[in-house]
């Protein structure tokens, strides 16, 4: 799956809703729109399940009421930009080598397949934008199987390295084997053996391969057994490429030249909220998930926990009738996207504005229903805080209980629970 500069944590989530809801988008198209939404990634609403993009791990956004919130348009300065610009001090344009051209690119990632019939084949090189990909639908005698290639940079040492290549959450992404290492160059790989629909209403196959190198070059490959990623019927048992010939594929050293010429393209800040001042340091994940269980009612065992590192944290909890998956976002500069949120909620005599929901939860799964109360704090620093709940224990499973284990009133309490002032 193309990635034409690496996303940042939201742009990743973003993408896994786009992939998971948006098969009418091209491949090389869904990163770009995920470029374009990068300042206005971290207004989409909760984050309820998650998806894979091209072996990316990520947790889907979704609104109150379940809608998901797609980018309003390009970035501030009318150009669509990448994180790439966070790393200039290992590539810049005036640096960068010549341009690679997308039948090299295509060219190359043939040379590296085993013998066998191509078709369905697409390249960008490294000077386009947003960035240089390649795909193929390839045919080794088995079957026909799309592969597709794409490239970026990330922070050396961010928490997006460990995103792109450590294993999932099972929580929220079924998969069968997943494997991640560090090899001798100090390059992080991760290969994962899953599948393109997270709730698998269609066993269409995804294995891909992601890696990371020290310099914070990022290669992904992608496969599937059949001719498309969607909306193509299954010709294979597998997809074609073993987990030893994914590594040996992605692992070329071909492609690290690849994304040395590609340009870096400044993105704008997005450190200053909607008030024009600093936003305060993201919450901790680990915070965030030692508050929420201090605020759990008796009678409730945590079965899990788990989240990300700032922002985002899940428990699976049981009262004793089924389990129940209950999430926490905190968010700090929403203040400009209050008016949105809160338009038919409630305000507090403090201040605070509220907002409620109960509705579907997963429209392909019968029975899952999301509870939702959504919270912002008086103040410029936009703080809040959204609690949601649903009546199964994890993404896209099966009921387990009639209702979700809290009630919306013991939702509410939570929310506005004064403990979580201490993160802002």
């Amino acid at each position: 799956m193309p990635e034409e500069q690496h996303q940042d944590p939201f742009e990743e989530r973003l993408a896994a809703a786009l992939r998971d809801t948006g098969g009418a988008f091209r491949a090389a198209d869904r990163t770009a729109l995920v470029d374009a939404g990068r300042i206005r990634g971290r207004r989409v609403l909760t984050r309820r399940r998650t998806g894979v993009l091209g072996g990316v791990a990520g947790v889907a956004l979704i609104g109150v009421g379940g809608a998901m919130l797609l980018p309003s348009g390009g970035s501030d300065d009318g150009e669509q930009s990448s994180a790439a610009s966070r790393t200039t001090a290992h590539a810049s344009a005036s640096a960068a080598p010549d341009p690679v051209s997308g039948d090299a690119v295509l060219k190359s990632l043939k040379e590296l397949l085993p013998e066998g019939e191509f078709s369905g084949e697409d390249a960008r090189g490294s000077g386009a934008k947003p960035g240089p990909y390649a795909q193929v639908v390839f045919d080794d005698g088995e079957g026909a199987a799309a592969i597709s290639l794409g490239f970026g940079r990330v922070e050396p040492g961010s928490s997006q390295v460990g995103q792109l290549t450590q294993c999932p959450d099972r929580t929220f992404v079924p998969y069968d084997s997943c494997d991640s290492s560090r090899l001798a160059d100090g390059s992080a790989l991760r290969l994962l053996q899953g599948y393109e629909y997270p709730d698998r209403r269609v066993d269409t196959k995804l294995w891909s391969a992601d890696l990371v190198t020290a310099e914070g070059q990022h290669v992904s490959v992608s496969e599937w057994n059949s001719s498309a990623e969607k909306g193509a019927p299954i010709t294979r048992e597998d997809p074609p490429l073993s987990t030893e010939a994914l590594k040996k594929l992605v692992t070329a050293d071909v492609w690290r030249d690849v994304v040395a010429a590609t340009p870096v393209r400044p993105a704008p800040s997005a450190s200053a909220g909607a008030s024009g001042g600093e936003r305060p340091p993201a919450a901790s994940g680990k915070d965030i998930t030692k508050t929420l269980v201090g605020l759990l009612p008796a009678g409730l065992d945590v079965g899990k926990k788990g989240g990300q590192d700032t922002e985002y944290s899940y428990l699976v909890v049981d009262d004793g009738r089924g389990a129940s998956l209950v999430q926490v976002n905190v968010q700090h500069g929403m203040d400009d996207v209050a008016g949105q949120l809160y338009a038919s909620g409630e305000t507090l005599p403090d201040g605070t504005r509220l907002a409620t929901h109960q509705g579907v939860g997963d429209d392909r799964v019968p029975g899952v229903v999301m509870w939702t109360v959504d919270t912002m704090r008086p103040g410029d620093d936009g703080f809040r805080v959204v609690i949601s709940e649903f009546n199964n224990g994890s993404a896209h499973g099966q009921p387990t209980r009639e209702a979700p284990a809290l009630t919306m009133d013991q939702l509410r309490e939570i929310a506005l629970s004064e403990k979580w002032d201490a993160l802002r």
